[in-house]
C-alpha cells in the first residue's frame, strides 16, 4: 500500500472515530451482555473480571451467579437487570424479540427505561411468569418468591401458562410462591442495599445519554451486524429508526458504560433521570461546555421520590464490593462511600466526562 493510501486511510479512521470506538468489541443482537460486574461473579464455572474491551455474553442455557458480588446485565434496549448479591439466574431465551431468563436464587432489579413493540421480557420465578409490559422498576426475589413493582405494570402468570394473567401495578405485590395469589400494597420506601445499587447506577447510565446521544447525531460508525448507523462506539440492540444507532445501547468511553439512546424525543426514567435522542440533544446540550440537563435539576437532577433513599450502597467492611465504580472508565476504580448520591453525581460527572459536560448549569426539565 503507497503512503499515500496509508495516510488516506488514517485520515478516514480519524473521522469516523473507528479506532477509539471499535477498541470496545462488544457487539451483540441478543440479550444477555453482562455490562457491569463487582466482587465474585460467576458465568457457568468461570469467575468474571471486570473489563472495558471483553463483555460475557449469557448464552441460552448459561447461568450466572453471585457470591459477594452483584452483576448488571442488558437485556433488551433500554431493559438492564441488576442481579444482587449470592444470587443466580439462567438465560433461557436470548432473542430481543423474545428475552427469557429465569431468576433461580436470590434478587434481582429490572430497571425498564423503554419497552419497544418489537421486543418482549419475561422473567420466570418460582411459580410465576412475568412480563414486562411497561417502564417501571421490578424488584423480583427468590426466597420467598415475590415481585414488588415500584413502577410499571406487570404481566403475571401463576402456575399453568393457560391460566388468565393478573396485572400488578406500581405500588403492589405479589407472591410468586403457589398457584393462586393476589396483589398487595406495600410500602415503596421499604428497600434495601439492592435497591439503592440499582438507583445509583440508573443514575450512572443516564449521566452518559446527553454526550452519546449528541455524538450519535454527528459521528458515523458501525453497528457490526446491525448495517451501519450512528453512534459512539459499537451499538447493541435494534439499531432501529432511519439507519441511525439509536434505540439501542450505545457505549461511552468516558463514561465506560453502556447506556441508551432512543431514537424520539426524550423523556424521564423510572428513576427520574432524563434521556435524550440524538434529535432533541442538541439542543440543550454541548460537549465541553454548559450543562447536560439530564435530571430534573441538571446533571445528576433530583431522582423522582420512588423510595430509594439518596445514598448508594456502601458494602460492609467484610465485603470487597466497594460502591459501584460509578463512571472511572478504569476497570480497576471502585468508589470510596459517599455521603449522598447528590454529591455523587455531581463530583463524578466532573472529574469522569472528559469535558463533556459538567455538573452545573443544568436546563432542569
Amino acid at each position: 500500500m503507497t503512503p499515500v493510501r496509508i495516510l488516506a486511510l488514517l485520515a478516514l479512521v480519524v473521522a469516523l472515530g473507528i479506532g477509539p470506538a471499535m477498541a470496545q468489541p462488544v457487539t451483540s443482537a441478543k440479550s444477555g451482555v453482562v455490562a457491569y460486574l463487582e466482587g465474585k461473579v460467576f458465568l457457568e464455572n468461570e469467575q468474571l473480571e471486570f473489563s472495558t474491551v471483553h463483555f460475557p455474553q449469557i448464552k441460552e442455557g448459561n447461568t450466572l451467579r453471585t457470591e459477594d458480588g452483584r452483576a448488571e446485565v442488558l437485556l433488551t434496549p433500554g431493559v438492564v437487570l441488576r442481579l444482587g448479591e449470592k444470587s443466580s439466574l439462567k438465560m433461557i431465551t436470548n432473542r430481543l424479540i423474545d428475552t427469557r431468563l429465569e431468576l433461580v436464587s436470590g434478587s434481582a432489579v429490572v430497571e425498564a427505561d423503554a419497552v419497544e413493540k418489537d421486543t418482549a421480557v419475561t422473567i420466570v420465578c418460582k411459580s410465576g411468569t412475568v412480563g414486562l409490559d411497561k417502564m417501571g422498576i421490578y424488584r423480583f426475589d427468590a426466597e420467598p418468591g415475590r415481585l414488588r413493582v415500584f413502577k410499571g405494570l406487570a404481566d403475571v402468570k401463576l402456575g399453568a401458562e393457560t391460566v388468565e394473567a393478573t396485572l400488578v401495578p406500581g405500588g403492589k405485590s405479589i407472591s410468586l410462591d403457589s398457584d393462586t395469589a393476589t396483589a398487595e400494597k406495600f410500602d415503596i420506601e421499604d428497600t434495601d442495599a439492592l435497591d439503592r445499587w440499582s438507583s445509583h447506577r440508573g443514575m450512572v447510565l443516564a449521566m452518559a445519554n446527553p454526550s452519546s446521544a449528541k455524538t450519535a447525531a454527528s459521528r458515523p460508525t458501525f453497528n457490526v451486524g446491525l448495517g451501519p448507523g450512528y453512534g459512539m462506539g459499537p451499538g447493541y440492540g435494534m439499531g432501529m429508526g432511519m439507519g441511525m444507532g439509536c434505540d439501542t445501547w450505545v457505549w461511552n468511553p468516558w463514561y465506560g458504560v453502556y447506556t441508551y439512546v432512543p431514537c424520539n424525543g426524550s423523556f424521564y426514567s423510572p428513576y427520574g433521570y432524563r434521556y435524550w435522542s440524538p434529535y432533541t440533544v442538541g439542543r440543550v446540550y454541548t460537549p465541553g461546555g454548559g450543562g447536560g440537563g439530564l435530571g430534573r435539576g441538571g446533571i445528576g437532577g433530583a431522582p423522582t421520590n420512588t423510595g430509594f433513599g439518596t445514598v448508594p450502597y456502601a458494602s460492609p467492611a467484610a465485603s470487597s464490593i466497594g460502591t459501584s465504580g460509578v463512571v472511572n472508565a478504569s476497570p480497576s476504580v471502585s468508589s470510596a462511600s459517599s455521603s449522598s448520591m447528590g454529591s455523587t453525581s455531581s463530583s463524578s460527572a466532573a472529574s469522569s466526562s472528559a469535558g463533556h459536560g459538567s455538573s452545573g448549569g443544568g436546563h432542569g426539565h
